[in-house]
């Protein structure tokens, strides 16, 4: 009971055995004295709820009633397990939610250095002082990243023994951690530390980073001498923290070697980068059907000969079909004509050749073809020698304008058990461009009404007055001629262009350009 000015003025056997051991024992706690004065003042507080705090090491809550004698009786019910109910809880979700956000953050970032700076980061703000995450080993080194609460997070390779923290080598194998209890903080090794780790550990927890069938890893909290231990709950949540990092990890891991084992095999289906070779300038450009994918169905390659004498083998083609299986059949083809190389020099044998190893394969497409052989004389001219296998006839822009059809034609590979092909040949003078191209140029579809293919003949027109162009600009200028002829948002074929320019200054003043230069082509096959 207290009276009208808060002191206690009477108590229970109960109240006894509770204010018998608390100092200042005729004195309420603060809590309970401002509920008391405003109870009496008749002012209580609309927003508190019913009076609640700590007495002791015990939580309460306090309900009023008046006596005849002015006091006021002031009921304590004992709600300390409800208190250590709905702290549990509210750890509980606040965990959950740390989880989700840690598992959110960590997919969000393919990167595996990323992923372990960001878990071990993740760590320090909601399980201990500082956290030590460690990745598989790659050779006799391993990647180590250091955490520390407010501290930046630093990351390194270094070699190491597993065996000198305990239940390290155990979690990097997968096994299930030991109790934090078991570990020996004084056993703990100076490479385990952070720099800035404040005091002596007090105590460590070890748990593996579970990932896809393989282990992903594993982390190490420190707590120091001045925090408390880890409690059987935290382990719990510590375990569920760490499944989570070594999913993301785990993911991050194989997203990285799929894009490495991607990329290496990308680079033998990417078109060539090309420039000028034995005295011939090269130029291409390429453009996939989809946007957001980097190989496709056309391809060109050039294959220099062992010096100036031999002849430059130049190859461009169009495989039926988009995406990645028309890639898979262009990689064939192009380490077919690779291999074949020795042949370069009889363009049909080339071809009948390559006809038959198509139809022995599983694929059920074709491709067409044209094939150059290159070759620059002394003159500064160049000589050409070209066959068409079922595809679009090469173009020659003149130095003056002038745009000529070659007449080279034959049947498409991969199709029919026969191959037939007729080869022209042509000069080029210094100036002089010899255009290859795909049909995604020419198909493009579009224009005014945005159902009119550019075709052939708008083509020949648009070259006309590119005379002497540089070949890397005649290139990107009929690619974009294409791109603009499209309808915006439509579909469209894949697109490659390659020139093959004599380039200018390569004739000593005074020079002229050899009989049948700027001529027509001559057939030889």
């Amino acid at each position: 009971m207290l009276d009208s000015r808060g002191r206690i003025a009477g108590r229970n056997r109960a109240a006894r055995r509770l204010t018998a051991s608390s100092p200042g024992s005729d004195v309420p706690p603060s809590w309970l004295a401002e509920a008391h004065r405003r109870h009496v003042a008749g002012t209580p507080d609309p927003t508190a709820g019913t009076p609640a705090g700590t007495f002791g090491s015990r939580s309460y809550e306090a309900r009023p009633s008046p006596t005849r004698d002015g006091h006021v009786a002031w009921w304590l019910f004992d709600r300390t397990d409800l208190a250590q109910a709905h702290e549990t809880v509210r750890e509980t979700r606040e965990r959950a939610d740390a989880a989700s956000r840690l598992f959110s953050t960590l997919l969000s970032s393919l990167n595996v250095p990323r992923c372990a700076e960001v878990a071990a980061r993740m760590a320090t703000d909601h399980l201990a002082e500082a956290a030590v995450l460690i990745t598989p080993p790659t050779g006799h080194r391993y990647a180590v990243t250091h955490a520390l609460r407010g501290r930046r997070v630093v990351q390194e390779t270094r070699q190491i023994d597993p065996l000198t923290v305990p239940g390290l080598d155990e979690a990097l194998r997968g096994f299930p951690p030991v109790p934090a209890r078991w570990i020996n903080p004084d056993a703990i090794p100076d490479w385990v530390i952070p720099e800035g780790f404040s005091g002596p550990v007090g105590s460590v927890l070890v748990t593996p980073l579970p990932g896809h069938g393989v282990p992903a890893g594993a982390l190490i909290l420190l707590r120091s001498d001045t925090e408390k231990g880890f409690s059987p709950e935290e382990e719990v949540f510590a375990r569920l923290f760490a499944s989570r990092a070594g999913t993301a990890l785990s993911a991050a891991r194989l997203y990285s070697e799929q894009t490495a084992i991607t990329a290496t095999l990308m680079r033998e289906l990417l078109p060539p980068p090309l420039s000028r070779v034995h005295g011939v300038d090269y130029a291409g450009r390429y453009r996939t059907a989809l946007d957001h994918e980097r190989v496709g169905g056309d391809f060109y390659d050039v294959h220099p000969g062992p010096d100036e004498s031999a002849e430059t083998f130049v190859a461009l083609g169009d495989v039926a079909g988009k995406g990645l299986d028309a890639a898979v059949l262009t990689g064939k083809i192009r380490n077919t004509l690779h291999a074949l190389l020795p042949l370069a020099s009889d363009h049909l044998r080339v071809l009948r050749m390559l006809n038959g190893a198509l139809l022995t394969s599983h694929h059920a497409r074709f491709a067409t073809l044209v094939l150059a052989s290159v070759k620059r004389q002394d003159d500064g001219a160049v000589r050409l020698r070209l066959t068409s296998a079922g595809h679009l006839p090469p173009l020659v822009v003149r130095a003056d304008g002038r745009v000529e059809e070659m007449p080279t034609q034959g049947t498409l590979v991969g199709a029919l058990p026969e191959v037939t092909a007729r080869t022209v040949e042509t000069v080029l003078a210094p100036g002089d461009t010899c255009l290859l191209y795909t049909d995604g140029i020419t198909e493009a579809r579009g224009g005014p009404l945005g159902d009119e293919l550019f075709g052939e003949e708008r083509l020949r027109q648009a070259l006309e007055g590119c005379g002497g162009m540089p070949g890397e600009a005649l290139v990107e200028h009929v690619q974009m001629l294409a791109a603009q002829w499209l309808e915006p948002g439509s579909r469209h074929d894949d697109m490659a262009v390659v020139a093959i320019t004599a380039p200018r200054g390569g004739t000593s003043a005074g020079d002229r350009a050899p009989a049948g230069a700027g001529g027509r082509a001559r057939r030889t096959a």
